[in-house]
C-alpha cells in the first residue's frame, strides 16, 4: 500500500488471521470469528487496513466499525496513508454503494442495521466493548459475515473473556518485544502515595467519578501533581487524564496559575477549536493537555494534528479498575522517537492495581478467573512502606528493598495520601531490567514441559498449563 508499509510483526499478524480464516475446523470451514490482540501503539488501524485491502481486492465488502466519533475521521486519514479507497457509514455522510471498504459510526450502523445489506467482513476496533447491547445487535444480524475484532486487552473491565463472540486469538507481540525493536519507546514509572479509594462508590465495575473527582482534586494532590512534573518532566508534551470535565478544568486553570500553558478538550469540543488547541500543542505553544477519556482508545494525535507529533509524558490522576483503561492511557507516550524515554507519573495508584505495562499477561478467550483487575498477569508486587517504590515479586524475595534498604513487609502497604510529603519514586529499568532477566533465566533452566508448569503455579498465573505449553512450543524461547 502507498505510503505505509507493513512491520515484519505486522505481516505475522495478517498472514496468521489469513490461515484462522482458512483453516478448515469448523464443520468444513475456516474460523468466522477472529480476535486479534497487539498491544496499545502497536498499529491495529494499519493492520486493519491491509486486512480490508485484501479483501476488496476479491470485491468483498468491509466495515471497519468505531465506537466514538472522533475515530472516524482519523481512521479514514490512516487508510488513506495506506492508499485504501473508503466510504462511510455515518451522521454527516451519505453511505455509497460502490465503496467495497467503509468506516462505520456503530451508533449509526445499528440505526440503519435494516436497510444495510451484510457485508463479507466486519472489522471491530477495540472490540472490548463487544458486550454493549448495540454491538452485539450487530454481529448478531450478520451470522454469516466474518468478524475480525482488534483489542490490546482481549476482556472486559469485570474479567469475562470474549470466547463467547470470537472463536480463535491471534495474539500479535508483548509490550516488551515492541519495546526490544523500538516500535514503542522505553520509559520511566513514577509511582507516588496512591489516594486512599477506600469507601468510593463502584459503577459499571469501575470506580465512580463523582465520588473519585473529589479525592483527586484534593489540594495537597494538586500540588504534587505540579511540583512532580516540574521536577521529572519539565517542558515535555504532556497529556493529563482527569477524572471527569471539572476535574481537567481545574488542573488547566492550576497549571496555567503555576505558569505552565494548559488546556482541555473533551468530545464535545468543537471540531475548530479542538485542531486549535490540538496544533498548538504539537507547536509547543500548549504545554500540557488535560482530557477524560479523549486520549484513551485509539487517538492518533499525528493525525488530527497534521503533523509528526509524540507525546513525552502522561499524567495519571484517573483511578481505574480497568487494566484496558490504564495500558491505554499509560502507554499513550510510548510511541517512538529517537533518543525518547518515556515518563509515566502515575498519581492515581493504577501501576499499584496493573503493575508495569511491559509486565507479560497471559491472554485467554476465557478472561481470568475473577473479577480483579490482574488476575491474568504477573503475581502482586511487593510495595516498599518506607519509600513506596514497588518491587516485582521473585523467588526468593529480598529481605530488604533494594533501593532503600528498609525491610521488606510481607504483604504490600497503602500509603495514606495525607502522610509525608506525597514523592513520586521512580520504578527503575534497571531493577526491571534485573528482574526480568532473572525470571527469563528461570523459564531457560526448564528442562521439561512440567518444569514450566511447576514454574507458572508458584508465580501464581491463572493458567499455569496453557503459559508452559506457550512457552514451550516457542522456538524463539527454545532456542
Amino acid at each position: 500500500m502507498a505510503g505505509i508499509a507493513l512491520r515484519e510483526y505486522q505481516k505475522d499478524v495478517v498472514q496468521r488471521v489469513g490461515a484462522a480464516l482458512r483453516k478448515k475446523d469448523r464443520g468444513g470451514l475456516g474460523a468466522r470469528r477472529v480476535l486479534v490482540v497487539v498491544p496499545p501503539g502497536g498499529g491495529k488501524t494499519v493492520i486493519a487496513a491491509f486486512i480490508s485491502r485484501a479483501f476488496a481486492e476479491r470485491d468483498q465488502s468491509v466495515f471497519f466499525n468505531c465506537h466514538r466519533q472522533e475515530l472516524l475521521m482519523q481512521t479514514s486519514l490512516t487508510f488513506t496513508k495506506c492508499g485504501l479507497a473508503h466510504g462511510f457509514v455515518a451522521p454527516g455522510h451519505v453511505m455509497s454503494a460502490a465503496s467495497l471498504v467503509n468506516v462505520a459510526s456503530i451508533d449509526a450502523l445499528k440505526r440503519r442495521l435494516a436497510n444495510i445489506k451484510a457485508p463479507r467482513v466486519v472489522i471491530w476496533d477495540e472490540t472490548h466493548h463487544i458486550g454493549a447491547a448495540g454491538w452485539a445487535a450487530i454481529m448478531e444480524a450478520w451470522p454469516e459475515t466474518i468478524h475480525i475484532g482488534l483489542t490490546g486487552t482481549p476482556w472486559r473491565l469485570d474479567g469475562t473473556g470474549l470466547g463467547k463472540y470470537y472463536e480463535v486469538m491471534v495474539e500479535g507481540p508483548t509490550v516488551a518485544e515492541l519495546i526490544e525493536i523500538g516500535a514503542l519507546s522505553p520509559y520511566l514509572l513514577y509511582a507516588p502515595d496512591k489516594p486512599d479509594m477506600a469507601g468510593v462508590k463502584r459503577s459499571m465495575g469501575d470506580f465512580a467519578k463523582g465520588e473519585s473527582g473529589e479525592r483527586m482534586k484534593a489540594p495537597k494532590l494538586v500540588g504534587n501533581i505540579i511540583a512532580h512534573w516540574k521536577k521529572l518532566a519539565p517542558g515535555m508534551r504532556t497529556v493529563g487524564f482527569a477524572v471527569n470535565r471539572a476535574h481537567s478544568k481545574l488542573m488547566v486553570e492550576r497549571f496555567n496559575e503555576a505558569g505552565i500553558p494548559a488546556a482541555h478538550l473533551d468530545g464535545d469540543t468543537p471540531d475548530g477549536e479542538r485542531k486549535r488547541i490540538i496544533q498548538a500543542f504539537a507547536a509547543g505553544t500548549i504545554q500540557v493537555l488535560w482530557n477524560v477519556d479523549l486520549f484513551g482508545e485509539g487517538f492518533d494525535l499525528s493525525a488530527i494534528a497534521q503533523r509528526d507529533v509524540t507525546i513525552d509524558c502522561v499524567i495519571l490522576a484517573r483511578p481505574t479498575q480497568s487494566l484496558s483503561l490504564y495500558l491505554q492511557q499509560a502507554m499513550r507516550c510510548m510511541r517512538p522517537a529517537p533518543g525518547k524515554v518515556a515518563i509515566i507519573l502515575d498519581h492515581a495508584g493504577n501501576s499499584d492495581r496493573h503493575f508495569f505495562p511491559d509486565d507479560e499477561r497471559e491472554w485467554s478467550l476465557e478472561g481470568g478467573k475473577s473479577k480483579a483487575a490482574n488476575d491474568n498477569g504477573p503475581p502482586p508486587p511487593v510495595t516498599c512502606g518506607s519509600c513506596f517504590a514497588q518491587i516485582r515479586r521473585k523467588v526468593p524475595m529480598p529481605e530488604k528493598c533494594p533501593h532503600c534498604g528498609a525491610k521488606l513487609a510481607s504483604k504490600p502497604k497503602v500509603a495514606n495520601l495525607e502522610e509525608g510529603d506525597g514523592e513520586l519514586v521512580l520504578k527503575t529499568d534497571e531493577e526491571k531490567a534485573r528482574q526480568r532477566a532473572a525470571r527469563k533465566a528461570e523459564e531457560h533452566e526448564a528442562k521439561e514441559l512440567g518444569d514450566l508448569v511447576a514454574l507458572a503455579v508458584s508465580r501464581g498465573y491463572a493458567n499455569p498449563q496453557k503459559w508452559a505449553f506457550k512457552k514451550w512450543s516457542n522456538s524463539r524461547w527454545r532456542r
